[in-house]
């Protein structure tokens, strides 16, 4: 009998425990949960903590009440000037109304394909109303913002706020590369002949100038020159008229010797002259007072 009760006893502890079992459920403090009766939503549960709900017919569905990542495939767009560009972007959200998640998309996996189209088209429109040097200044962060604005609007529909929206990276196409940097690298050579004729110009210009300067100071310094020799000549020749009447022997004597040293001076000039040349009449002798 005894034997029997405690059978009984542990069939019924058994029972017990598979209906607490049942019964109790933990919410952590990274997630939120949805009680769900028979499929219909009946309960949200954001704080954590053990719970309980009816065994058998009631199930918990979690979902994560962290920020989660959207990440889309990359896809290639077409800008306002028709370059086309490779554009991956990604998006950081929270889910912040359980039970309207529930209803719209019920599992991540369905979000990700419903916002990840809506974050593709929000920024296919900004792609074709921009330009590839609009991606590249600072004119990129105010596209991001209207990108972010469009997809925020439409979170509230899926019980979502959206964090934050980004473009990860973009890319030219090979084709699209090449024809860009074909035509940099044009601009480039006819900026630069464009300055060097510039710089020609002013080359020539600075020349044409220096020369004319050069001319100038040329004229000037030998009209100053002719000036000066003029005034030296005729402090030359009254010195030498005043000699002359002084001592007109001596005068001659020494005109004698400035043409010796004017043509002997050198000491490499041949002269093949008579003794008794006037132009040695003061050799051998001295002249008279």
């Amino acid at each position: 009998m005894s034997t029997t009760k405690l059978g009984i006893f542990g069939i019924a502890a058994a029972a017990v425990a598979i209906l607490a079992s049942s019964s109790l459920f933990t919410v952590r403090q990274t997630e939120q949960a949805i009680v769900l009766q028979l499929g219909n939503p009946v309960r949200v549960i954001k704080e954590p903590g053990l719970q309980f709900k009816i065994p058998f017919i009631q199930n918990v569905l979690y979902y994560d009440n962290r920020v989660l990542d959207l990440d889309p495939p990359t896809q290639e767009l077409p800008l306002v000037d028709q370059k086309r560009i490779i554009v991956d972007t990604y998006a950081r959200y929270r889910i912040v109304d359980p039970l309207e998640f529930y209803k719209t998309v019920r599992l991540e996996e369905n979000l990700r394909n419903r916002l990840g189209g809506i974050l593709n088209a929000a920024v296919r429109k900004e792609m074709g109303e921009s330009e590839l040097t609009d991606l590249l200044t600072e004119k990129r962060g105010e596209v991001m913002k209207r990108i972010s604005r469009t997809v925020a609007q439409r979170a509230p529909e899926f019980g979502i706020q959206i964090i934050d929206v980004r473009i990860g990276r973009t890319d030219l196409p090979q084709q699209t590369s090449q024809s860009v940097f074909n035509r940099m690298r044009s601009d480039r050579v006819a900026q630069a002949a464009q300055l060097r004729a510039e710089g020609e110009e002013l080359k020539v210009k600075i020349q044409a100038e220096a020369d004319r300067t050069r001319t100038g100071l040329l004229a000037d310094a030998r009209r100053e020159a002719e000036v000066l020799r003029g005034e030296g000549d005729g402090a030359r020749n009254k010195i030498l008229g005043d000699a002359y009447g002084k001592d007109a022997e001596f005068f001659r004597f020494y005109r004698s010797m400035d043409a010796y040293r004017q043509a002997l001076g050198d000491g490499r000039t041949t002269m093949v002259l008579s003794p008794d040349s006037e132009f040695f009449r003061y050799f051998g002798k001295a002249p008279q007072k």
